[in-house]
């Protein structure tokens, strides 16, 4: 297999999505906010730990990774997405962070044995060879190294990405059948199939936690209803339509959410898994 087998993600990721990423990229950390902060707390970073941050996007995960590594550590990110890591960049050099970002694909690129951890936040469910991309990451790890990533469970258990879809079905054009295991958000959902993979790309001692939590979408049902369009599955399908269309979605996904707005936002239910895995 050569780099090209993930070019549709490397097209999407450096495009108009990518783009919306980046600039979205303070509206993001809020909505993952619960989810970032539980999923570092589940991989235990260390002080001295050299860490690898695989689909850093805009780069917050890589550095909070690199200050629970503290002076004697480093954290380094690597992503197919040049707008985001343009971002993550441009931060860095604003904090006079000393963390590294490269641009690459985890799958292919020709890493060398040096991080105790690789840890990813919804960053690897979009190679189209998982286990051969989960055997090129391990090539990156020390020996007492270990795998440590959050994905999605199944869209169904995840509110705050299934309940504008089917509010919205109606208004979206004709799609085929998704193949539920092919690259993309939910491509893990199956627990036992995660599982396999990992045991097939030999990894050891695999650990597979279910966490539920929640996203924060935004302030209000309008800007919540307006953020779905910018992020998640209903993005992708809406991309090409038009404004008046678009006006319609909005308001069908306020209803949606409506269960679940209160004084501190909208916030419906996510279900992820927690992994980690080891050699």
């Amino acid at each position: 297999m050569t780099p090209s087998e993930n070019q549709q993600q490397i097209e999407y990721w450096n495009g108009s999505a990518g783009e919306r990423w980046a600039s979205l990229q303070e509206k993001i950390d809020l909505h993952m906010e619960a989810i970032t902060g539980a999923v570092l707390d589940f991989a235990a970073p260390r002080e001295h730990e050299r860490i690898l941050d695989i689909g850093c996007g805009c780069g917050t995960s890589t550095f909070l990774l690199a200050f629970k590594a503290g002076r004697d550590g480093a954290a380094a990110g690597i992503d197919i997405s040049r707008p985001m890591l343009n971002v993550a960049r441009a931060r860095a050099m604003a904090q006079n962070a000393g963390v590294i970002f490269v641009e690459g694909d985890a799958a292919h690129y020709d890493f060398q044995p040096v991080f105790d951890l690789a840890f990813s936040r919804f960053g690897v469910m979009f190679f189209a060879e998982p286990i051969r991309a989960f055997v090129n990451i391990a090539k990156s790890l020390t020996p007492s190294g270990r795998l440590v990533f959050v994905c999605w469970r199944g869209m169904t258990e995840n509110i705050w990405a299934s309940a504008p879809m089917e509010a919205a079905g109606h208004l979206l054009p004709l799609q085929e059948p998704a193949d539920p295991l092919a690259p993309g958000p939910f491509a893990f959902s199956d627990g036992a199939r995660l599982r396999s993979l990992l045991a097939s790309a030999k990894y050891s001692h695999i650990e597979i936690e279910p966490f539920d939590c929640t996203m924060n979408m935004g302030a209000t049902l309008e800007e919540a209803a307006a953020e779905v369009l910018n992020v998640g599955p209903l993005a992708r399908l809406a991309t090409d339509l038009d404004e008046a269309t678009r006006a319609r979605i909005r308001g069908v996904v306020a209803d949606a959410y409506a269960p679940y707005a209160s004084a501190a936002g909208v916030a419906p239910p996510a279900a992820c898994w927690f992994v980690r895995a080891r050699l």
